[in-house]
């Protein structure tokens, strides 16, 4: 909810580059590498048309916990100004993780009061549930039209913690025409969720903490990956493009550490911490899995704003 708090920072978010499917820093030695691991699995003749469209087909959603309907109204009560929601929001104690919103809810009420009348929108395409913890991915239109990332803990039925990370939204599709957040929004495979989380755990770690591109093959099912980012393309082939670009201009990423690994299914979020071109920030990465191999990403990066303007002590993470 207090998505929307990072509204003031809307310019200081990474716009034209890439997000992380993809490494600590972006050179040509990796783009190299990237190139010989797709060669490799043209020759295995492992690379496979990217986009199948079964993958995207909807299916007729199974009913929301209670959890999740809190979340997904509680989201929409900043649109439509309704405050029963609100109501599920535990009054004293809410820990506060945006930082441009003061702790508690008088501090998220504050902040709405600084929107223009009327101007607020939040349409959540996804929700997940991780014990006692709820993650949303939802289109907002506050201060400016943005895509964000919340996540909510809830203790004894109410929620008392909040965490997001917010992205200002691209003005059009990526270079394959997908969006920040379509593609299929239903978790399957339930009994395999710790199962997922790991291999996107060591995915990150492997790839975007360490560097380890001799390892990237083996986390994708050929040339066969579906993204999401604003700016790369599907497939392995659609990343090396990407890289090349942030390499000739000279754009770093570097992820430092996990805070979070958070999954329902098929479906796993990561919150990492790290520097995009040269300042500090906050990487959520939505990954989908199919048949231990990943086979889809979204994601959002944000800057982490000096400690100066920060609004509360809890820390982004």
């Amino acid at each position: 909810m207090d998505k929307i708090t990072n509204a003031k920072h809307k310019g200081d978010g990474p716009q034209p580059y890439p997000s992380k499917i993809y490494c600590l820093d972006f050179t040509m030695t990796i783009v190299q590498s990237l190139r010989f691991t797709l060669a490799a699995l043209a020759i295995t003749g492992l690379a496979a048309c990217t986009g199948n469209p079964s993958l995207h087909t909807s299916k007729e959603k199974e009913p929301m916990t209670t959890q999740k309907q809190q979340v997904v109204a509680l989201l929409k009560a900043i649109e439509t100004g309704d405050s029963a929601p609100v109501a599920v929001i535990n009054p004293n104690k809410y820990i506060q993780h945006n930082l441009s919103a003061a702790d508690g809810l008088a501090g998220f009420g504050a902040l709405l009061q600084a929107l223009p009348k009327g101007s607020a929108k939040a349409n959540t395409v996804r929700v997940f549930q991780d014990g006692d913890l709820v993650f949303a991915h939802t289109e907002y239109n506050f201060f400016g039209p943005k895509i964000g990332f919340d996540i909510f803990r809830f203790e004894e039925g109410k929620i008392v913690e909040h965490w997001d990370n917010l992205q200002e939204t691209p003005a059009k599709a990526n270079p394959s025409g997908h969006t920040m957040v379509d593609g299929p929004v239903q978790s399957t495979d339930l009994d395999k969720t710790s199962a997922n989380k790991a291999l996107v755990k060591s995915f990150v770690e492997d790839i975007l903490v360490n560097g380890r591109m001799d390892k990237l093959a083996g986390y994708y099912a050929g040339d066969h990956y579906v993204q999401h980012n604003p700016q790369i393309g599907d497939g392995l082939s659609g990343l090396g493009q990407a890289l090349q670009a942030m390499a000739k201009a000279g754009i770093t990423m570097k992820y430092d550490h996990i805070h979070r690994v958070l999954g329902e299914g098929n479906f796993v979020l990561v919150a990492s911490e790290g520097n995009f071109a040269g300042k500090p920030s906050s990487f959520y990465d939505l990954f989908r899995v199919q048949d231990g191999k990943i086979a889809e990403h979204w994601d959002t990066i944000e800057t982490i704003p000096a400690r100066s303007e920060w609004k509360n002590a809890n820390g982004k993470f």
